[in-house]
């Protein structure tokens, strides 16, 4: 119960297994504890003078601010935050899918070929103003019970948000807002899409009606033009029930997992996350891709001092480049708002054992495993190349869903280490806790446990092949725990930048 997670030779830290009062001396070390030493932060192993990097996952986390010695707590309190130039060569390989791979999931395979994971009503609103009608629609479908004899109607669900108006309609927030609009209203695990407008906001239905042409499934409609808010809910009602045989009538068949677009996100992290469920995370994502299937990396911030290590799987100098390009438009953004890019990890990061961003940036890219990256999108823009992929997206991790999901993702995988609840529909997602103590807290609402990493039950390969079972098997049409719970209806969260006018 005294040892120390030690990542790798090279580190001059280690993070504890359990809570460690100070004298406590460590077993494979010949050191005791200085301070008492919280579950899943750090303690130096040698020392370390001030100036000097300290150094976990054989990476730099931060600088020692002042002399630490050996058992100390290393923390906030002796750790700081200082750019430091970090080393990358582009990779220029290319992913190899196996031709052999036979491996499928039950899906819903669309008209237009696209396969669905889920078989949802959607009511999406284009602006604030048309919000409150959407929500309408959805509260009278619900409890006018309706939808139960429908049993292949997963749900309707209201995309309502606080944006669409008050800004330049050929701005970059406009584009962004746009491209996050269209990704929803096109996903496949939406049968059919109610598309509702107010008629005066800057989002008019025409910047999005282009889909009309592609998709009989979705209709467009303002407040203004039907008459009032009365007038456009009976309508809508009305509509929905006309088609509910025609949304019901679908089967799942066996369907390529090459088909499947894995999100993969984290929230709440911890001391553990990088060490457990998000290196597990990385298994599963390169099981996918190695498949033929997809996955996206996003919260541009969280990966900023470990850039590095993806750049170095690079296909190409082009795709390096759309990457660093991301990451300049970051510190400009910070700098002109009064802010850095160090401000990332939120308390409960810390509490957990995080310090620096340079610490939980390091953790947060092991999500993305060892695949070579195929692509670098702007936030909700559509996927465009099989793989794994990395999307630029704010840290906030409603916000960077609903991106992921705008762009493709028809699963979510969500690490956590402090117990995020989280759900995104029309797309179902999973909670992998990083420690036992949160899993065994909160049980029913985490899908699977990988702090058996930490305990030696289990390594990080046989944890990542139960995660990539655990996503066929929901892309199946199993309900996750967010999903159980009803979450996912607040969710969506578009990225909103630029002047509120």
């Amino acid at each position: 119960m005294n040892s120390l997670i030690v990542l790798n030779k090279n580190d001059n830290v280690g993070v504890s297994q359990f809570i460690m009062p100070e004298k406590t001396k460590i077993n494979g070390q010949d050191i005791s504890t200085i301070d008492p030493i919280p579950f899943g932060h750090k303690v130096c192993l040698k020392p370390i003078k001030k100036g000097d990097p300290i150094i976990k996952y054989d990476q730099i986390i931060g600088f020692a601010s002042k002399n630490i010695s050996a058992g100390e707590h290393v923390h906030t309190h002796n750790l700081e935050f200082k750019e430091f130039e970090r080393a990358f060569k582009v990779n220029n390989k290319k992913t190899i899918v196996d031709e052999n791979a036979d491996t499928f999931f039950n899906g819903i395979l669309r008209e237009n070929g696209q396969v669905a994971t889920r078989n949802y009503i959607g009511i999406v609103s284009t602006v604030n103003c048309s919000a409150t009608v959407t929500k309408m629609i959805v509260e009278k479908i619900k409890y006018s019970n309706i939808l139960n004899d429908y049993p292949n109607i997963d749900g309707i669900v209201p995309i309502t948000h606080s944006t669409g108006c008050g800004m330049n309609t050929v701005s970059e927030g406009m584009q962004m807002f746009q491209r996050t609009i269209d990704g929803f209203k096109n996903h496949p695990n939406f049968s059919h899409v109610f598309v509702i407008g107010l008629g005066c906001e800057c989002a008019q239905v025409s910047l999005f009606d282009e889909s009309v042409k592609k998709h009989k499934r979705i209709h467009f409609l303002t407040i203004q033009d039907e008459g009032g808010t009365k007038k456009i809910v009976e309508k809508v009602l009305s509509q929905i029930k006309n088609l509910l045989s025609e949304a019901n009538d679908i089967k799942r068949t066996p369907e390529s997992v090459s088909h499947l677009t894995l999100a993969l996100q984290c929230g709440g992290s911890d001391g553990y996350s990088g060490i457990t469920a998000n290196p597990a995370l990385g298994v599963a994502a390169d099981m996918l891709v190695k498949k033929g299937g997809s996955s996206i990396l996003s919260e541009t911030p969280e990966i900023y001092g470990a850039e590095h290590l993806l750049i170095n799987r690079a296909n190409s100098q082009e795709t390096a480049d759309k990457l660093m390009k991301r990451l300049e438009w970051w510190k400009h953004y910070t700098s002109i708002n009064n802010s850095t890019m160090d401000n990332n990890p939120a308390p409960g990061n810390k509490r957990g054992g995080l310090t620096t961003i340079l610490e939980k940036s390091l953790g947060a890219v092991a999500k993305g495993g060892k695949s070579i990256l195929e692509d670098v999108l702007e936030y909700a823009e559509p996927l465009k190349n099989k793989g794994f992929n990395f999307m630029d997206s704010p840290g906030y991790d409603p916000v960077s869903v609903t991106g992921q999901v705008a762009s493709g993702a028809n699963v979510i995988c969500f690490t956590t280490g402090r117990g995020s609840c989280f759900g995104c529909k029309p797309v179902p997602s999973l909670k992998l806790s990083t420690n036992s103590a949160m899993y065994e807290k909160m049980e029913e609402d985490m899908d699977i446990n990988c702090g058996t990493i930490a305990e030696g039950k289990e390594d990080i390969e046989k944890v990542g092949s139960k995660i990539f079972d655990l996503v066929v098997n929901t892309a199946s049409g199993n309900k996750s725990k967010s999903e159980i719970n009803g979450y996912g209806d607040e969710e969506f969260n578009p990225w909103q930048i630029g002047v509120v006018m």
